[in-house]
């Protein structure tokens, strides 16, 4: 977790920081379509080493990519060091959003719990005391500045809640499909290809068309897209079907291809060069924090949902676990085991209703950024750049010059 949450923002600094506007987006798509094949092949070889070998493979595989992009990193990547003075790592403000976002989601867990109102608190205080010590920061770890900004403050919410209702859902539509079907870890984990694949598609071609349209329609656009795709995801539970599993998913990858790449361009279209890696770093981390509260809620709502349901059909929670479900289906069906499943598929619908409030909420938050091509935002920026510095220059000469008595 430490290393790729400073690798993929880094990924996307860099790619900033080296290419121009038109050849960002060409470049974006290129970078998505690597991403999208390693992610398809991913979790087929994943539940491929669950079925064949062990669970502990699939954290040993990571060795071999690893150890060849750290080669490839060290060997071929020219860092180009500026002549400034570097800026200060920000250790309290990282200790304190650390602490912060650790104690709330630790507090999702324990809803029932007189701990759990603890915990709330010592959250609520460690994140106001990092507003208090980012504002006297010399180089924070959340600019503050940043989010008068009406885009950037949009493009956060956006991958707040964009990350909650995509990644939250699709963590447990593998569990859904392996309990429900009685299908393998691999055939489960194939069922998030139709995803990536449109992710890849959309992010592609939405990087080209970035261009040419204004950002905030394909951000819509693929709003709609993710919206609509939960709006089946959560009918599947009634309806069961295999094509609607295939579309709803679908649907959800292609809007976040069309509307992360949009975000993105246009916030560092925007942004000054000294807070484009905090900036890029910010998009990154609302998508993963957004992420992992939707599976953190997610789950309890599982669990409380499940528990609920077999206690009504006067089975015991503690006992009738889901393990029971994730070996392939025997032609004998033993009755509880079947009463355990119809409760999870019921309880699933819970899950997936949360994510579509927060894909349509998305919807919503996104209808608010301010609209433009990214070119003309490139250009904006590049003139309040331009009058910063003639500002700079007239303030130095108006000191050098003799005062008239």
């Amino acid at each position: 977790g430490v290393g790729a949450g400073g690798l993929l923002p880094l990924t996307f600094i860099i790619i900033a920081d080296s290419f121009t506007i038109a050849e960002r987006a060409r470049v974006q798509g290129f970078f998505s379509s690597v991403w999208g094949v390693s992610s398809i092949v991913g979790p087929l070889l994943g539940g491929f080493l669950v079925d064949a070998v062990a669970w502990q493979w699939v954290f040993f595989v990571n060795l071999v990519p690893g150890g060849i992009a750290a080669v490839l990193v060290w060997s071929m990547l020219k860092e180009r060091r500026p002549a400034a003075a570097r800026p200060r790592v920000d250790y309290p403000g990282a200790l304190l959003l650390t602490g912060g976002l650790t104690a709330l989601l630790l507090r999702l867990f324990a809803l029932e719990r007189p701990s759990g109102w603890l915990l709330l608190g010592l959250a609520l205080l460690l994140l106001l005391a990092l507003v208090l010590v980012e504002r006297r920061a010399a180089d924070p770890i959340v600019p503050l500045p940043l989010f008068r900004d009406r885009l950037f403050t949009v493009a956060c919410l956006h991958g707040l809640l964009a990350g909650c209702a995509l990644f939250g859902s699709t963590a447990f539509v593998p569990l859904l499909v392996q309990a429900s079907a009685g299908t393998s870890a691999t055939v489960a984990g194939a069922t998030l290809t139709p995803m990536l694949l449109a992710w890849v598609l959309a992010s592609i071609v939405g990087s080209r068309l970035l261009l040419r349209v204004n950002y905030r329609f394909l951000a819509l656009t693929g709003m709609v897209l993710l919206t609509l795709g939960s709006l089946l995801l959560w009918r599947l539970t009634e309806t069961g079907s295999q094509a609607v599993l295939v579309l709803s998913t679908g649907l959800m990858g292609g809007g976040m291809g069309l509307s992360i790449p949009a975000f993105l361009i246009a916030v560092q279209s925007t942004v000054s060069r000294r807070v484009l890696g905090a900036a890029t770093s910010s998009l990154q981390f609302s998508r993963s924090i957004g992420g992992t509260i939707g599976v953190s809620v997610m789950g309890v709502v599982l669990s409380t949902r499940l528990a609920a349901a077999l206690s009504a059909s006067s089975l015991d929670p503690a006992v009738m676990t889901l393990d029971r479900l994730l070996e392939p289906m025997q032609h004998v069906v033993n009755p509880s085991d079947a009463t355990l499943r119809t409760a999870l598929i019921e309880a699933m619908g819970g899950v997936f209703l949360i994510a579509l409030l927060a894909a349509g909420a998305g919807l919503i938050a996104t209808a608010l950024a301010p609209g433009g091509h990214v070119t003309q935002l490139a250009s904006r920026k590049a003139r309040d750049a331009q009058d910063e510095r003639q500002g700079t220059a007239v303030h130095q000469l108006d000191d050098t010059l003799p005062v008239q008595h």
